[in-house]
């Protein structure tokens, strides 16, 4: 993020508007609608700008821009056609620590002018950082058709209505609950129509229902998906951002987690390899005290919980507590990552049928009845399985697959970095040396494809989409965050 969004206040604010041309009429509207008093500042004067220089409201001084006019100003707007002016502007304003914008010159901005929307109160602003302004125009066209003329009348309808929340509400979990109910009922299409004693009367019946019941807590179990921030489901995003409280782990990626709210506590109890921050048991009665606190948790985990996510233990331990669940189910590593890699798991030609494997060693040994697996005709999918890969081959082959048997390993799979070794199970062992968790093996003739079907390349230029290595241990050996009552 370049710029820190803001929203200045400068109602009865001196502004100083440098230019009297078209595109300082524009910014003129601009500064009028926020209530600033304007000093414009220009040899000539537009007929367009005149006719609205009106007393305090906006000045007009006619002449050349001197550096101490800008003494005791709030904001200073640049918007003339001469670079010399604009860098003299831009150089004063920063000296005495006032913000500046210069039109259509980022390099010499404080501050930009975003693309608006405007639903007085609520005001929604789009900036491409000075990059693109078409496309923030673009897209401020579209958010424009999703909001309602009508939203301004809401937001005044529950501002005053606040501090009568706040009192019935002691609870701040209570309160925004409350709020997110009443945007999905009636209220808001009511108001739409104008009939506002109606809209009061389904307010002072809502709010007297909730503060009748105590606050309940509950648990979200979501998916997170293979790692891609946009392959969440939408209702993975709804439920994450109702959540008091984040509980995620080591494979979800924190682009997936930064989607809560920004006031939502979050809670890493990831697991690395020989270093298990938090027991299984602890987690799961860390949810149903969160729970049982009143609080809304989403319990995020990579992939989909039910497939190697060890999720059915926790909704065992929510069940036998008598907490309220909900399970979000997400796409897991196996569809995803074989999808941006162009692997089918099935295929009429080479798989009939494919098995989800754990490739997760107890005490350093695989235990699996390699016999079965190794009949081919099938798509192998093994989770967790980078460190035992050389172990996962070497069986596959002594119980009966050649040695020349496709296989491939899929290393941050659907994101960014994503990166497809392919080999077979002989050659494969030595060619993924220095792959990183979390990577995906699967084997299976279908893996032979990739060469023809891939259509997503990744990048090792790319940014992780997970924390390094490094990150996860030291988060391993730091205790869980706690959570006050």
């Amino acid at each position: 993020m370049r710029y820190l969004p803001v929203f200045l206040d400068v109602r009865d604010q001196t502004c100083v508007l440098i230019g009297a041309g078209d595109v300082a009429a524009r910014k003129l509207a601009l500064l009028r609608a926020a209530g600033a008093r304007v000093h414009i500042i220009a040899p000539e004067c537009e007929a367009e700008i005149a006719a609205q220089i009106e007393g305090d409201t906006v000045q007009y001084t006619a002449g050349e821009f001197s550096p101490e006019q800008l003494e005791g100003c709030r904001l200073v707007i640049s918007a003339t056609d001469d670079a010399e002016v604009n860098a003299a502007v831009a150089f004063a304003a920063r000296a005495r620590n006032i913000p500046v914008n210069v039109v259509d010159s980022p390099e010499q901005c404080s501050f930009i002018v975003p693309a608006i929307i405007d639903r007085d109160p609520i005001t929604v602003a789009v900036s491409s950082a000075g990059k693109s302004p078409v496309l923030a125009r673009s897209i401020r066209a579209r958010i424009e058709t999703l909001l309602p003329s009508s939203l301004g009348k809401l937001a005044e309808f529950m501002g005053e209505r606040r501090a009568v929340v706040q009192a019935q509400l002691p609870q701040v979990g209570a309160r925004r609950r409350f709020w997110e109910k009443l945007l999905t009922g009636l209220i808001p299409p009511t108001l739409a129509q104008g009939k506002t004693q109606t809209a009061t009367e389904l307010f002072n019946q809502a709010l007297t229902e909730e503060a009748a019941s105590p606050p309940q807590g509950r648990v979200y179990l979501i998916g997170a998906g293979p790692g891609e921030p946009d392959l969440l489901t939408f209702r993975a995003l709804q439920r994450l951002q109702e959540a008091d409280v984040v509980v995620y782990d080591r494979l979800v990626a924190p682009a997936v987690v930064e989607l809560a709210r920004r006031d939502a506590t979050r809670l890493y109890v990831g697991k690395c390899r020989d270093a298990h921050s938090v027991p299984q048991e602890e987690i799961s009665q860390k949810l149903v005290e969160l729970a049982r606190q009143g609080k809304v948790v989403a319990r995020l985990k990579g992939g989909d919980p039910f497939i190697f996510g060890r999720g059915g233990e926790e909704i065992q331990a929510l069940a036998a507590a008598g907490v309220p669940f909900e399970i979000v189910p997400g796409i897991t590593a196996a569809s995803g990552c074989a999808a941006y890699a162009g692997i089918p798991l099935t295929h009429r030609d080479y798989a009939q049928s494919v098995r989800f494997i754990t490739g997760h060693t107890q005490d350093g040994k695989l235990s699996l009845d390699w016999a079965h697996l190794a009949h081919g005709r099938e798509t192998l999918v093994f989770y967790m399985g980078l460190t035992a890969t050389t172990e996962i081959c070497a069986q596959l082959q002594a119980h009966g697959l050649p040695a020349d048997y496709p296989a491939a390993l899929i290393e941050q799979g659907t994101t960014a970095r994503q990166r497809v070794i392919t080999g077979n199970l002989s050659t494969l062992p030595d060619l993924i040396v220095g792959a990183e968790s979390p990577s995906l093996l699967i084997v299976g003739e279908v893996t032979a494809l990739h060469a023809e079907l891939k259509w997503f390349e990744g990048s090792l230029d790319a940014p992780t989409a997970f924390k390094p290595a490094a990150i996860h241990r030291a988060d391993c050996a730091t205790p869980p965050i706690a959570v006050a009552a």
